[in-house]
């Protein structure tokens, strides 16, 4: 991909400090996209805006809690004055909150859906006037493989993840005239942070499930991500791009 197709845009990542959300930002700077870097702590943003910039864009950190309202609106109305507008977002921030459904607590259900899925809702609906109004934009939803396949011990995520992709889907009919896209990425088993916590065994049986036969990457997915943001892409919209090796056919 040229470095430059994606310059003089704008693109909000949420959940940008670490793992998937990096990887994504990191991206988009090398093919010239400017930077709005969004999470709940502005000390890890801070070092990733360095290295994004880096590339010859401009990168600014946010500090914006996705499961607060209030927050959204002030995260994006402070974007929009440093930068002038919004091109494309990518809602990438969650959460897990895992155990058997006889198990879990209310609160760890809403939790979870509070982040993955009302987060995604918030953000979106606070972006989506300025792209209205330029008639252009594009919005990726960070999914999962689980989402589409299940995955016990995960009904909370599971059904965030879901609901994602009916949001997507519903979404991308609803602003299609406006020259806006909507798509979704589903990743499977990625090699970040969380997996790596999972004992060596665990790890060795997850992999075994893959045909591809290795954990994905978050470059993996940031290059997924990159293509649904690109000119290339301009004629997909309401799709969901399963990443996972195969895990899910």
């Amino acid at each position: 991909m040229r470095a430059s197709e994606l310059s003089e845009r704008v693109t909000v990542v949420t959940g940008a400090s670490k793992g998937i959300g990096r990887a994504v930002a990191l991206a988009l700077a090398r093919r010239g996209s400017d930077l709005a870097l969004a999470a709940r702590g502005l000390a890890a943003l801070e070092s990733l805006a360095v290295e994004c910039a880096s590339h010859g864009v401009r990168a600014q950190a946010f500090a914006i809690d996705v499961s607060d309202a209030a927050s959204v609106r002030a995260g994006v109305a402070a974007v929009l004055s440093a930068f002038g507008r919004v091109d494309h977002l990518v809602n990438n921030a969650g959460v897990t909150g895992d155990g058997l459904l006889l198990r879990m607590k209310r609160e760890e259900w809403d939790r979870v859906l509070q982040v993955n899925l009302t987060g995604a809702f918030e953000m979106t609906r606070a972006v989506l006037p300025a792209m209205v109004k330029a008639r252009y934009g594009r919005i990726v939803n960070v999914s999962s493989v689980v989402a589409l396949m299940g995955n016990p011990g995960q009904a909370n995520y599971c059904a965030a993840k879901a609901g994602l992709i009916g949001f997507t889907k519903s979404l991308a009919r609803e602003v299609a005239s406006r020259q806006i896209t909507v798509n979704a990425v589903a990743p499977g088993f990625i090699d970040t942070e969380m997996t790596r916590a999972i004992q060596e065994g665990a790890r060795e049986k997850m992999t075994g499930l893959i045909p591809l036969g290795r954990l994905g990457s978050p470059e993996d997915v940031a290059a997924g991500v990159a293509f649904l943001l690109s000119p290339g892409a301009a004629y997909v919209t309401g799709e969901v791009l399963n990443i996972s090796g195969g895990l899910y056919m």
